[in-house]
């Protein structure tokens, strides 16, 4: 007899006891779910396979073996066949038309994005996934294009509704003929439940990949930090980046985090000498073609001397010094973009463009001139030369001053790309053996959008580390960055290996071996968590990549301000950074945990960005220039101690939401749902002014829908189901709603009618619903949370109801602990007898007229900034 805990038997009784009936029927040329035909004209080379026929072992943990074989009725897999093996194949799943659907899908090489529609021909190439609306049955359907075999896929548009399914190696000497799950098909009554067992299932079934839930999180989540890169973009260097933290500690918001951007590396041009830093670069794309000479930092760190910025006289720091040097590349960059459209235009005699240019550029290097070296000089003891490896100098000083002086300052990461630097590694400066790839794109980035590091990558090719070395290349470097004192890292342009697959057997097996190497460098060098990934928005990353990375961007870069020249896209861009965050987290989510990156507390639209940013459940940090910061907008973010009161899960859009567009169909508010631990929350956007240009391919204003928004919220439009622990919170009979914009507290029910709103342009409001207890048979009471916090219910810690009877005793009483200084916000119905702070009676004030009742709290430094508020009916 087997043991009761024996894993054989266990999924051999999963297996039996499974209904073999699947909800997907393929017959007639027609896919069924539930009966209701959903893709229409469905080619007789397409097969459809359940779930369970499929995947009938894994080595994935049998908790998750059983969670996806109790849905395996809801999904199944899809396939086609070929007569010509071949590196591209393109084949159509079918067709459908009128009806509703969200996608995700790629504008750029890095990045996604949401687009709806109501046919397969208005999907947008390169899509990731699709969702479709089945109200027939009040459900929905999912299709994933996965990875089988050696290929990837992803869906395109085709005529007449059709959905085309592209299969791709990245390879020409890699084909194939045949697959039998090339994508995947899931059904749910609840979208955010599909999106769970959809990927619980791929998980299961790939086993390339692992679920958030499976790995732990950087610390740096539920904290502040800053990034250097707006700061000073590639000028970065060690005192500008001391002064930068010290200006956030003097200002009361210490970061507890530091990410040290590009520009801190040894990289030079392969015209350049093989071991001399390039000078004077400033602007992000200047990089783009230069290659990693040295594993270590470059010169203006390393030349770093310990205690230099510690002593009494540190060396001074011109705070218009980058954005002068900026503001001259930027010059620059305008004379050489005239330059371009005057040779596009016919013009032959480029003299006077080139005078200038050269001009300009004398200009900036005369700029850096001597200051640069002074700076050095400062840094170093009078004509000694430094060893890059010294105990007291380089990186490993720097990061140990930055934390002598400020001690709440627990990560330092830095950036690097997957491939080293922007092109690499330069061959024949390093022990490890990289070879110049020349970069060769999908047919599927056709559809994307113009992008200045795609057009600088495809110039100078990828030093490409070869990958049989990958292992060494990644440890060789974290190795080096963990003994200096950097906690973790920033690894960029993530999917530039698709470029240069050819030699190497393709995309998906030159993808496997990085990130396997990468993975395995995290896990010895920075504690398993200590990477953030970026321009990774894919789905060969997020099916191969993330078996050890748990943290990543799920926007595209903050913008300031439009590349394109657009002077209104200060405006609107910042609505679309929002849809790209809330939208990739539904799939993203899954796997990672969703980053909505950095923005400037300083910029026209930074309370915008700092609303969704306090709901959105990931970290909080800027990139602020020297200078230039909005504290007060900063301490509704983030506590004195840089902490910050995250929500309990990631942010996500409402259902209503699901298969609108609230970037420019002129009438939706985006809402995105969270939770807290004592409440949900509900974040309204107003995001009209812009959005994808199919025809033109790119992401533009449309002005027209940049205006004011009516739309409504409700209790219903939380999804409390979706954590465990909220889901009691999901059933209450009264909940109080505080509106943090309009201070306005209101009761409903989930009864009740939806509450209407109207957000101007770039505007939000942020809505706390929080079950209403009845203490006694006339007290009720609720715990709003501090209203000088966007996310002001996030400040709740803790919650305990007491009632003494006997004894002369007779009363109920409220024991609210709380995060964080301020005014402490809470509803009741009647007067409370008496408050206590810490154990202290102090006064406190109570409206009858809309129940607030109201008490002021002390940051106290010694105890975290928490406080114990008791109040007595």
């Amino acid at each position: 007899m087997a043991p009761p805990n024996d894993p054989i038997n266990s999924i051999l009784n999963v297996m039996k006891t499974h209904k073999e009936d699947n909800f997907f029927e393929l017959s007639n040329g027609k896919l069924f779910v539930k009966k209701v035909p959903l893709l229409f004209e469905v080619p007789s080379n397409v097969s459809f396979s359940s779930f369970s026929s499929i995947c009938q072992t894994s080595s994935a943990p049998l908790p998750l073996f059983h969670r996806a074989h109790s849905t395996s009725s809801k999904g199944g897999f899809l396939g086609f066949n070929k007569d010509d093996p071949s590196h591209h194949l393109m084949n159509s799943l079918g067709k459908f038309t009128c009806r509703n659907f969200l996608s995700i899908f790629r504008f750029k090489t890095w990045w996604s994005t949401q687009w709806v529609g109501n046919s397969g021909s208005d999907l947008q190439m390169e899509t990731q996934w699709v969702l479709l609306d089945v109200p027939e049955i009040k459900s929905y359907v999912i299709i994933i294009p996965i990875i089988e075999g050696k290929f990837r896929s992803a869906l395109h548009p085709g005529i007449d509704g059709h959905v085309l399914i592209c299969a791709e190696s990245g390879s020409s000497q890699v084909k194939a003929s045949s697959f039998g799950a090339i994508a995947y098909v899931h059904v749910s009554d609840n979208p955010y439940t599909l999106m769970k067992e959809a990927y619980t299932s791929l998980r299961v079934y790939l086993n390339t990949f692992k679920l958030l839930e499976e790995k732990s999180v950087p610390s740096l989540v539920d904290k502040f930090g800053w990034c250097t890169w707006d700061a000073f973009y590639l000028t970065v260097e060690p005192t500008g980046v001391w002064h930068g933290v010290k200006e956030f500690s003097q200002g009361g918001v210490s970061p507890r985090f530091l990410i040290i951007d590009d520009g801190w590396q040894s990289i030079n041009f392969d015209h350049q000498e093989p071991h001399e830093d390039a000078k004077n670069l400033v602007l992000g794309g200047t990089q783009m073609t230069a290659r990693l000479h040295r594993l270590d930092e470059g010169e203006k760190f390393r030349k770093y001397k310990g205690g230099a910025l510690l002593g009494p006289n540190p060396p001074l720091f011109d705070l218009n010094k980058p954005k002068i040097l900026i503001s001259k590349a930027i010059e620059i960059e305008h004379a050489e973009k005239a330059r371009d459209k005057a040779i596009q235009s016919g013009v032959t005699d480029l003299s006077l463009f080139e005078i200038k240019i050269e001009k300009l550029k004398k200009e900036l290097d005369e700029m850096f001139g001597g200051d640069q070296e002074n700076s050095l000089q400062l840094m170093c003891k009078d004509g000694e030369e430094l060893e890059f490896n010294s105990e007291d100098s380089g990186m490993k000083a720097f990061t140990r001053d930055l934390r002598t002086h400020f001690k709440g300052l627990d990560d330092i990461y830095v950036w690097h790309a997957l491939c080293g630097a922007w092109g690499g590694v330069r061959p024949g400066t390093t022990h490890l053996n990289s070879k110049i790839i020349a970069c060769k794109l999908s047919q599927g980035l056709d559809g994307t959008m113009d992008d200045l590091a795609v057009i600088k990558i495809v110039e100078g090719g990828i030093g490409l580390v070869h990958p049989d070395q990958a292992d060494d290349f990644y440890d060789s470097m974290h190795s080096y960055l963990s003994e200096v004192g950097i906690t973790g890292v920033k690894v960029d342009v993530i999917h530039t290996l698709e470029y240069v697959s050819e030699e190497y057997g393709g995309r998906v097996e030159l993808a496997k071996k990085y990130y396997d190497r990468l993975s395995k460098s995290l896990a010895k060098n920075f504690n398993g968590t200590g990477l953030i990934s970026s321009m990774q928005q894919c789905n060969d990353f997020f099916l191969l990549g993330t078996k050890q990375i748990s943290i990543g961007r799920v926007g595209d870069d903050f913008w300031f301000q439009d590349p394109n020249g657009d002077p209104n896209g200060v405006y609107w861009l910042q609505g679309v950074h929002m849809i790209h965050c809330a939208y990739n987290s539904m799939w993203m989510g899954q796997i990672i945990q969703p980053d909505w990156d950095m923005f400037q507390s300083d910029h026209v639209c930074a309370k915008f960005h700092a609303g969704s940013r306090a709901i959105c459940g990931g970290p909080v940090y800027v990139s602020d220039s020297l200078g230039g910061h909005d504290f007060d907008l900063l301490t509704k973010l983030v506590y004195p101690d840089g902490t910050i009161p995250k929500c309990q899960y990631f942010a996500l859009p409402t259902r209503d939401c699901i298969f609108k567009n609230p970037l420019f169909d002129g009438k939706t508010i985006l809402k995105i749902w969270n939770f807290n631990k004592y409440g949900g929350v509900i974040g309204a956007f107003n995001c009209q002014g812009a959005g994808w240009d199919p025809k033109e391919k790119r992401i533009k204003g449309y002005s027209n829908c940049y205006k004011p928004m009516k739309g409504s919220v409700h209790v219903n439009d939380i999804e409390w189901d979706q954590l465990i622990e909220a889901s009691e919170m999901g059933k209450a009979e009264e909940y109080v709603v505080y509106l943090n914009q309009a201070e306005k507290l209101l009761l409903t029910k989930a009864t009740s009618d939806t509450t209407p709103m109207s957000l101007e342009p770039s505007t939000f409001e942020i809505f706390s619903f929080v079950p209403i207890k009845q203490l006694s048979p006339i007290a009720k009471f609720a715990p709003i949370g501090l209203t000088n916090m966007f996310n002001s219910g996030g400040a709740i810690q803790g919650v305990q109801y007491e009632e003494a009877n006997g004894d002369g005793a007779n009363y109920v009483s409220a024991k609210v602990e709380v995060k964080g200084g301020g005014s402490l916000l809470a509803y009741t119905n009647v007067l409370p007898n008496k408050c206590y702070l810490n154990g202290t009676e102090v006064e406190f004030e109570w409206s009858s007229q809309d129940g607030k009742l109201i008490i002021n709290l002390p940051w106290i430094e010694e105890d975290n900034g928490i406080s114990s508020v008791t109040f007595i009916f």
